[in-house]
């Protein structure tokens, strides 16, 4: 009996760890480089409109309420997303930014980005294919 459940315990843990697969950043393959968290994170709050290598960069995002974006949120930007939305809304208010354009699923992100040079947003890393390039982050 103990030796059931304790497999039934192993069993429920290495199920659990696969169920999230992650989010990834991706950018155009025409744009090879590694970018910190740090810089990730200026660029989807609109404090950086620039890459590393000084070419203009547009962020994109996926629909507020998209499971990926709040993991997003929550692991690279380091807020939640009821932080980030009141964080783009008082910017907008006082018209000191706007904040990036959302795109509905995986599958729209990638498209954006495969056709975009400048373009930099995540997915999760089970929708990755090879029209884009998966960022290292530093």
């Amino acid at each position: 009996m103990r030796t059931i459940v304790l497999v039934s315990m192993l069993a429920i843990a290495l199920l659990s760890t696969n169920v999230r697969a992650g989010v990834v950043i991706i950018v155009n393959k025409s744009n090879a480089l590694a970018i910190d968290q740090k810089t990730i994170q200026r660029i989807f709050l609109g404090k950086e409109k620039k890459f590393p290598n000084g070419s203009p960069v547009t962020a994109i995002n996926q629909s507020p309420d998209s499971a990926i974006r709040s993991e997003f949120d929550e692991t690279i930007l380091g807020r939640s997303s009821s932080q980030v939305s009141a964080y783009w809304s008082k910017l907008v208010f006082t018209g000191k930014g706007v904040p990036p354009a959302e795109l509905a699923d995986d599958k729209s992100v990638i498209e954006k980005v495969a056709s975009n040079p400048d373009a930099i947003g995540y997915i999760d890393s089970n929708s990755v294919t090879d029209s884009v390039l998966v960022i290292e982050i530093k």
